[in-house]
């Protein structure tokens, strides 16, 4: 199902939000912000530092990401005063001068002066090491960088040409200590290994972007990627954030409540942190299911979602999430606009007709150098059905639990992870092909979408500043759709008759089952400031064991060059 839609009534919804925010709260604004981008290095010093910590409030809202820069500096200074700073090992004192190096605009004037570069470039270009071109002036704040990725790749038994090559631009500042801008655009064409362009074809999406074009075919595609937003306070407690960009929130590698992994949305963010609480409220615009190309209105759908953070004790952190994805033809619908939880509500005045979804969460930091998560989401569910255990299809919920342990068997700078996750078949999808759980051909949530067990290791080794290995093993079942019949895994396909032909009998790996075993091993040296020389290899194996019996697997090497930039890495 598409619709082509009017973008004003939209707009004309924002507007009137913000009109609101204006009018209900003082006007007086304080000191503002940007976010740390996808993928920054500054994320693995954070994440131990919080454990280390372990009762640190600053710190302890690492839910919601991206990380606001003004926090991470906040959160480092808080670290620094309250507990000993000899903990800290040679890396995690390098990596914490590079924090406080690559955002110098929340830094004094004195202590800015320290981190100048002796020798600048035509006496205005990287006045200091890690930005190209920056002012810090009374009122202004202005960093410019460039982003340049270059990747080439050799796929075992696969003669085309593996590539990536992006280039582009990115800027952030502030303006008057009130208003907060970020911007990000980069020129992408790529050439990825046999399993990717496979999910390309499949999806009719590249993974984390959205429009695309064939690109020296067959199996590549150009693709740009625009990012923007600005930022302000609308009291001390309350920031705003409005634009277009990606949004996570929980604590695990994967999220079952919302993931970076897809393209960028329109959005409009609410972040209120005030005493034990972090309340967050996210209204997105997003695309309906649709064929790239041509000139054409892409159909639009929307989303409403709230997180909220309790920090119970100073070391457990609880979290209820609530999302609601739907459709309307020409506008936005208001009711949802409520900026107070509980979404099932609104749903059902209207006729429960939308696709609403519901979510715990947890997360606790333990003896210095151990941290548990979990989420539980809940789609649809019947106690009665459940016990029944006949494979009810709208028993629709995932778990996701998972462990961290940091500095691991007294071996500084050795950090692992652990994660399950588990979703049910149909979980996110809906009884039509709009309100799923999707935006432009791809999950909101996990990118296996449903109907799937997956077992995740992670081993991040930092020997030296400026080295990073990392090691990667993912290995999980999941039961696929057959060509004329849904199983629950495809969530794009709505979930009643025809395409759903039976009631009962579901249950993960129904379907054509199928086994993968994914891992990888990445080793990285920076280079100078942003700049990172690294070494890739995956392998990967997928095994159907059920008619039709297939087999497939490969092996990939890269070699690449980044620079102010994320890795691109195809983890499913």
């Amino acid at each position: 199902m598409q619709f082509k839609e009017n973008p004003q009534p939209l707009k004309r919804s924002l507007a009137y939000l913000f009109s609101l925010i204006f009018f209900l709260f003082p006007v007086c604004v304080f000191s503002q912000t940007s976010y740390l981008p996808q993928g920054d290095k500054a994320n693995i010093l954070l994440e131990r530092l919080e454990i280390k910590a372990q009762k640190d409030s600053v710190l302890n809202f690492s839910k919601t990401k991206p990380f606001s820069r003004k926090y991470a500096i906040n959160g480092l200074n808080s670290y620094e005063q309250k507990f000993d700073k000899a903990d800290f090992s040679k890396v995690d004192g390098y990596n914490a001068e590079r924090l406080f190096l690559n955002n110098m605009e929340y830094l004094s004037a004195e202590e800015q002066a320290a981190y100048k570069s002796k020798r600048p470039i035509l006496k205005h270009f990287y006045t200091s090491p890690a930005n190209l071109y920056e002012v810090h002036v009374n009122d202004f704040d202005l960093v410019i960088n460039p982003v340049i990725q270059y990747v080439v790749s050799k796929e075992k038994d696969n003669d085309q040409n593996l590539f990536l090559n992006t280039r582009g631009l990115t800027l952030r500042g502030r303006i008057a200590n009130k208003i907060g801008f970020a911007a990000y655009i980069t020129d992408n064409q790529e050439r990825d290994p046999v399993y990717v362009q496979q999910w390309i074809t499949d999806r009719r999406a590249t993974p984390g972007a959205g429009l695309y074009k064939s690109f020296k075919a067959p199996g590549g595609v150009d693709y740009f990627d625009a990012r923007g937003y600005f930022t302000f306070n609308v009291t001390k407690y309350i920031d705003v954030a409005f634009g277009y960009d990606k949004n996570f929130i929980g604590n695990g590698h994967r999220s079952l409540f919302l993931s970076d992994f897809g393209n960028n949305n329109l959005f409009l963010k609410l972040n209120t942190r005030i005493w034990k609480f972090n309340y967050q409220n996210l209204f997105m615009e997003l695309h309906s299911a649709q064929i790239p190309g041509g000139d054409k209105l892409i159909g639009k759908k929307y989303a409403a979602m709230h997180h909220l953070d309790i920090n119970l004790t100073k070391w457990l952190n609880v979290g209820l999430f609530e999302g609601v994805v739907f459709g309307r033809k020409d506008r936005f619908d208001f009711g949802y606009l409520n900026p107070v939880i509980f979404y099932r509500s609104v749903e059902l005045q209207n006729g429960s007709y939308d696709n609403s979804v519901i979510g715990f969460d947890l997360k606790a930091n333990l003896a210095k150098r151990f941290q548990v998560y979990g989420q539980l989401l809940l789609d649809e569910f019947k106690l009665s059905e459940v016990k029944a255990g006949n494979g009810w299809w709208a028993n629709k919920f995932g778990i996701q639990l998972g462990a961290k342990y940091i500095d691991a068997f007294g071996i500084k700078n050795l950090d692992l992870q652990v994660e399950h996750n588990r979703v049910r078949p149909f979980t996110y999808s809906h009884g039509d092909s709009v309100a799923n759980y999707t935006h432009y051909n791809q999950p909101l949530a996990h990118p296996l979408m449903a109907n799937f067990s997956e077992m995740i290791g992670i081993v991040r080794f930092q020997p030296a500043p400026k080295w990073l290995i990392q090691t990667k093993a993912i290995y999980y079942t999941q039961g696929r759709d057959s060509s004329s019949v849904s199983y629950g895994s495809n969530i794009f396909l709505p979930n009643k008759s025809p395409y759903r032909i039976s009631d009962y009998g579901f249950d993960i790996g129904s379907g054509w089952k199928t086994n993968v075993m994914y891992a990888s091993l990445l080793v990285s040296y920076e280079l100078r400031e942003n700049l990172f020389l690294e070494l890739f290899g995956v392998y990967r194996k997928q095994e159907t064991t059920t008619v039709p019996i297939t087999s497939a697997k490969t092996t990939v090497i890269s070699l690449g060059i980044r620079w102010n930039m994320h890795r691109r890495e195809f983890d499913f």
